[in-house]
């Protein structure tokens, strides 16, 4: 009966020292992580540049055939 308690002390052990290393892995990706500019207020980042109108056609989309 005590090998069932020190299986369940090992397991959790374990599981503490993998939950410390993720902690350890996450706020080093955290600090690696590149700084964002805030950009331009009251413009959305996602459609930032981006110019109204007809857009040029693809250069793939082109057949050089005709």
């Amino acid at each position: 009966m005590q090998r069932q308690g020190a299986l369940k002390r090992q397991k959790e052990r374990a599981r503490q020292e993998k939950a410390r290393e993720k902690e350890t892995n996450r706020a080093e990706r955290r600090k690696d992580k590149p700084v964002r500019s805030d950009g331009v207020p009251g413009e959305d980042p996602d459609i930032a540049g981006i110019v109204p109108g007809p857009q040029p056609v693809p250069d793939e989309d082109v057949d050089p055939t005709v």
